[in-house]
């Protein structure tokens, strides 16, 4: 019995650690759109300028959005055939973990509660990063790419976080490729 009760807690601590590294990403596309055409792109500074987020964390993702957007094969442009914005929602999530050792009768039923217990108490940023992609043209969002994950708070992991999640949402860009 001992052994399952080890396995299961390593189990769910390995779920734990793996959903923390996790991006969840969604995207939406117009249909009429004709992806192919658009070869350059630029930064929207009105649409970026609305972003609720620090300076430098703007500059973290603007840079990792210009990265991944020339490894696709665009190139940044005066003149550009897409504008990139981008905007960001913010979600502090507490976890409370009961941790009750108990002995007795079977489940759920102690006569005679002899166990200890503990709670802990953690919690975690969640960021909400959408990456929107204007056709300059027409002044119309044609392509919108969306990743939730939990957010590095130390200044050494957070670009390598934001780099993370921005190439998690361009990689399904454009739609059908992948």
């Amino acid at each position: 019995m001992k052994p399952l009760k080890i396995t299961a807690v390593l189990l769910l601590f390995v779920l734990v650690l793996n959903s923390c590294n996790t991006v969840k990403v969604a995207t939406d596309y117009d249909r009429e759109a004709n992806f192919n055409q658009y070869q350059s792109f630029a930064f929207f500074k009105p649409g970026i300028d609305k972003a609720e987020i620090s300076d430098l964390d703007k500059k973290r993702i603007l840079r990792a959005i210009e990265a991944e957007m020339q490894q696709k094969g665009f190139t940044k442009s005066e003149d550009p055939d897409l504008l990139v914005s981008i905007f960001t929602k913010t979600k502090e999530n507490i976890n409370i973990y009961n941790h009750n050792y108990a002995y007795g009768y079977g489940w759920g039923w102690h006569p005679w509660y002899w166990g200890s217990g503990y709670n802990t108490v953690s919690s975690t940023t969640e960021g909400t990063l959408y990456i929107d992609l204007i056709d300059a043209e027409r002044k119309e969002l044609v392509w919108q790419g969306m990743g939730t994950a939990a957010l590095a708070k130390d200044v050494e992991r957070k670009q390598g976080r934001i780099n993370e999640i921005v190439k998690e949402i361009l990689e399904k860009y454009p739609p059908g490729k992948n």
